[in-house]
């Protein structure tokens, strides 16, 4: 398995958070009479409805699916409801058309505690040498309420490689983490660049 620092998203220079995280309480309580800020608390999810955390499951963020879409194809879904269903998926490539436009789609849960900062960072390598590394910001939630029961987050379109030379197999490990540098999921899967579907 790919070492920690490979998994996580690169640091952007100069940045720092604006303030030091809070908890779900103390998010709640600040300033009512603070319009924007009451804003940003709706933008969390904080504006009410009935939170949804399971007090028997830990976790604070539970990836429900990533999917692959491209326009005229049935969606390609990666299941992840099922804790440890993603122990498998580098040994079940799919196959995706060089050239091909699409859009990484993924459904999850946040529970317990406001998640700031959640991205995915996603590594390529073919034949053991990295090809790329991308960074997707999916941004920060709240707990997750009957109001808002799954979130879900549609990546930038991109392009597949195309050519001869790009054709082939591939391997990826893909990773959730937040601003704390919390791993939420950490999953290595393959796919095959081909002439066609």
């Amino acid at each position: 398995m790919a070492d920690h620092d490979e998994v996580l998203p690169e640091e952007t220079s100069g940045y720092k958070l604006s303030q030091p995280k809070q908890s779900l309480a103390e998010y709640q309580q600040m300033d009512a009479n603070d319009e924007s800020l009451q804003r940003y608390k709706e933008s969390l999810g904080l504006g009410g409805g009935k939170d949804l955390s399971d007090a028997s499951d830990p976790r604070t963020c539970i990836i429900k699916s990533l999917s692959l879409e491209s326009p005229g194809r049935s969606p390609i879904t990666i299941d992840l409801s099922t804790p440890g269903s993603e122990a498998t998926l580098k040994e079940k490539p799919f196959t995706i058309k060089e050239g091909a436009k699409f859009t990484m789609v993924v459904t999850f849960k946040v529970q317990h505690e406001i998640i700031s900062g959640l991205s995915y960072v996603q590594v390529v390598k073919r034949k053991g040498i990295r090809v790329s590394k991308d960074t997707e910001m999916l941004g920060s939630y709240g707990p997750n309420t009957d109001k808002q029961p799954i979130y879900t987050k549609r990546f930038h379109e991109e392009e597949a490689p195309s050519g001869m030379l790009a054709r082939g197999h591939y391997n990826a490990l893909s990773s959730f983490v937040d601003d704390d540098k919390k791993v939420h999921l950490k999953f290595e899967w393959s796919f095959d660049i081909a002439k066609d579907w």
